[in-house]
């Protein structure tokens, strides 16, 4: 048996009964001694050290220490062990053989002595007090002299603060303070995180300039101070639901689950389990240090922490939840600099960590529950995590939050992906993007990773860069909610950076506003399958480095220089209605001895027609689609290629009298067609310009201006805004005056109509056609 543990069973030997409650003790001579412990039938801790005060270290172990000298005299750890301090030094080898040969003789103590509860030799200065030489040979961990106590692995040394213990078998050199205990299982627990001022390369010699308490603020901590966090391998959950109350002063504990540790007001989580929070701290800290097994849930219950670092930093676990509690508002702050350097093992690698967001993760982050959360991030990010960032709707946590992030940076930020499904969300980002995933490695993008999924909520953003950027692709859908996206932003509205990397609407309302950029920007495909999108964009409204796909979404591009943009773009389905200040539709892509592939200078500007090498092609199926530019070098529909339709309503127009037939030296040639009275083309493009021609079998077109590149068919009929034009199966009223009406399909001619027996279909601005 190691000399420094004596199990329940031999302590009968010492306290005079078989079992500690219930029970007075004795000595060897079968006198009772007022220190011996004893406990009450409702086990009250305090009673178990007599006459000396009770101290608890917040794992399960209780310390009976004598004030007068801050010696340990005995303990009963979590174990059920009765352990007994001794001055032998575990280090020093068999230099307790003699204590050990007292064990088999039933002498509990570890001394020569009888009876001798402290099991230190009587030739101690005091009971259980150590030497503090100049030689001191058993300190450890930085300490410049002898520990009061030793208790099995733990030293123990005490301070203006109050005792605390090293626990020599644990390499980080964690300082674990004392508190004493309360007649409850509320007592107060102490920290397993240390703050120091290096980061000492031998784990048993950090400074001695250690700090002696929780205190992390700015004023305080230095450039390069170092936050140690205890391993949590050996710690197990008794199961219970911890209560943590914050408060200026510290936080406490109730019902601690031997996983809660307490060093001021930083509270360390080191095992699986529900916690609740609630109380406030202008410099309060959350930190999960559990094992990468297990999943932790935070319940915040009215919670409002300020904190120099991250006020929630979820350094390790499988998953850390954060449960925002129903009917609460709960406030995060973080500091606008950070000083402290996070050392730790996980998965037996050593890392070092400093936390860059007001919640900060390392592995993957939930957040639930139907109450508020409010977090500003003035260091750098709001929320951030290295993997997977989710907002979920629960019916267990009464639906979905309600979360404010304001943020220097990013406001929303999942490395791997982030995915939200609903809550009232609004996230402002002053300097950078409003919603982020930007996994760069290729292997985990091929896998999926670098996402964005919005499947349901109310999620506004307003960014100083990109509003909603992902490295990989960006889809939007409804799940148990329709989702609603609002987005202002100086950068790209909506922005995907892979080569594989596509937009997917296929439900939900996107509002999208970039001051000086585009509305939807893929670096691959963009689909708009179904759903509502609204675009002001001070450049491309929607921008596809591939293949434009009009599939069932009601688009209004409210303004642009172009509107549509793509190397192809097919126009299958859906209702959309565009304005651009360039190009309405501009198809422009890759050269043309280039089968597959695109080049940068093919795109957009004024120099299409033919003086581009580029190609670009329109295919026009079905669906309902307006399209209008105004100014000058204007092309309402422009392909570097050819232009095609074979059904669908297409309906063309320049809403003013303005665009030049100079300058712009747009493409020659093309399918004139047949016209009615004296229509022109011109070399300006204007209505319709393309490289290689456009083509109509099917579906309906009209277009009103007074200039094109080319038609399928034109009359030389001047309109007002007054009146329906078309035939009799298709009519539409145009928003200015011309003197063209272009037509194809199964439009044949073209006059005024009288809609009134007609059916309409309204386009997203306001504007009507009219059909049989």
């Amino acid at each position: 048996m190691n000399q420094f543990s004596k199990k329940l069973s031999l302590a009968a030997s010492v306290f005079g009964c078989v079992a500690l409650f219930g029970c007075g003790s004795s000595d060897s001579n079968g006198t009772t001694s007022a220190t011996d412990p004893t406990l009450d039938s409702d086990a009250d801790v305090v009673s178990l050290c007599g006459d000396y005060t009770t101290y608890e270290d917040g794992l399960g172990n209780t310390y009976c220490i004598d004030t007068s000298t801050g010696a340990v005299i005995y303990s009963v750890m979590a174990d059920g062990s009765v352990v007994y301090a001794t001055s032998e030094n575990p280090l020093d080898g068999d230099s307790g053989s003699a204590a050990e040969s007292s064990d088999s003789t039933g002498d509990a103590s570890g001394s020569s002595e009888t009876g001798d509860p402290t099991g230190i030799s009587s030739s101690n200065a005091s009971a259980g007090e150590l030497s503090s030489a100049s030689t001191a040979s058993n300190a450890v961990c930085g300490e410049t002299t002898n520990p009061t106590s030793i208790v099995g692995n733990l030293y123990f040394y005490s301070d203006a603060q109050g005792s605390y213990y090293y626990n020599i078998a644990d390499a980080s050199c964690t300082k674990v303070y004392l508190s004493v205990a309360s007649s409850s299982s509320a007592a107060e627990v102490a920290s397993s995180a240390t703050v120091t001022t290096s980061s000492a390369s031998n784990p048993w010699q950090v400074s001695s300039s250690s700090a002696t308490g929780a205190t992390s603020s700015a004023t305080e901590a230095t450039s390069s101070a170092t936050v140690i966090v205890a391993s949590s391998a050996s710690v197990t959950s008794t199961g219970s639901s911890p209560v943590v109350t914050f408060s200026n002063s510290g936080a406490s504990v109730e019902s601690n689950n031997n996983c809660v540790s307490v060093d001021g007001s930083v509270v360390t989580i080191l095992c699986a389990g529900n916690y609740y929070f609630s109380g406030s701290s202008n410099n309060g800290q959350i930190i999960v240090a559990a094992s990468t097994s297990d999943k932790v849930y935070l319940y915040l219950n009215g919670l409002t922490l300020t904190s120099s670092d991250a006020p929630i930093y979820a350094q390790s676990s499988d998953k850390t939840f954060i449960v925002a509690v129903s009917g609460t508002t709960n406030t995060l702050t973080d500091g606008s600099s950070r000083s402290n350097v996070y050392s730790y093992t996980k998965d037996g690698e050593a890392k070092t960590d400093t936390t860059g967001a007001a919640i900060y993760a390392k592995d993957d982050l939930t957040i639930k529950g139907s109450g508020t959360l409010k977090v500003t991030g003035n260091y750098n990010n709001g929320i951030q995590t290295a993997k997977d960032l989710k907002v979920k709707y629960d019916d267990e946590f009464g639906g979905a939050p309600t979360i404010t992030v304001t943020a220097k940076n990013n406001a929303f930020k999942g490395k791997n992906s982030v995915e939200i499904d609903g809550g009232v969300l609004n996230f402002t980002a002053t300097s950078g993007d409003g919603i982020k995933s930007d996994e760069d490695d290729a292997t985990e993008i091929a896998e999926g990773k670098g996402r964005v999924l919005i499947t349901g909520g109310t999620v506004t953003v307003k960014a100083g860069d990109d509003g909603i950027q992902a490295s990989n692709y960006f889809l939007i859908d409804d799940s148990v909610s329709v989702p609603k996206v609002t987005v202002n932003a100086s950068g790209k509205a909506v922005k995907t950076d892979s080569a594989g990397g596509s937009i997917y609407v296929y439900a939900g309302t996107l509002d999208l506003t970039s001051t000086s950029d585009d509305g939807l920007h893929s670096n691959a495909d963009v689909y708009l399958e179904g759903g509502s999108v609204t675009i002001s964009a001070g450049d491309d409204g929607v921008h596809a480095e591939t293949n434009l796909y009009l599939n069932g979404s009601t688009v209004y591009v409210k303004t642009a220089s172009e509107a549509f943009e793509g190397y192809y773009i097919y126009a299958n389905a859906g209702i959309t209605a565009v304005y651009g200040t360039d190009d309405g539709w501009n198809a422009a892509g890759g050269s043309t001895n280039e089968s597959s592939s695109f080049t940068s200078s093919g795109w957009g500007g004024n120099m299409g027609g033919a003086m581009s090498s580029s190609v670009g092609y329109i295919v026009i199926t079905g669906g309902y689609h307006y399209v209008s530019a105004s100014g000058n070098d204007i092309d309402v529909l422009d392909a570097n290629g050819t232009a095609k339709q074979t059904g669908g309503v297409l309906i063309l127009e320049i809403p003013s009298s303005t665009g030049s037939s100079s300058g712009n030296m747009g493409g020659w040639g093309g399918n004139t067609g047949s016209s009615g009275g004296t229509c022109s083309t011109n070399g300006a493009g204007g209505l319709i310009d393309t490289d290689n021609g456009y083509t109509i079998t099917g579906g309906v077109m009209l277009g009103f201006g007074s200039q094109t590149e080319e038609y399928p068919n034109c009359t030389a009929t001047s309109y007002t805004n007054s009146n329906y034009y078309g035939s009799s199966n298709a009519a539409f009223k145009p928003q200015g005056s011309g003197s063209m009406i272009l037509y194809g399909g199964s439009v044949s001619s073209v006059s005024v109509v009288d809609v009134s027996s007609m059916t309409a279909v309204n386009f997203p601005n306001g504007l009507t056609y009219y059909y049989k």
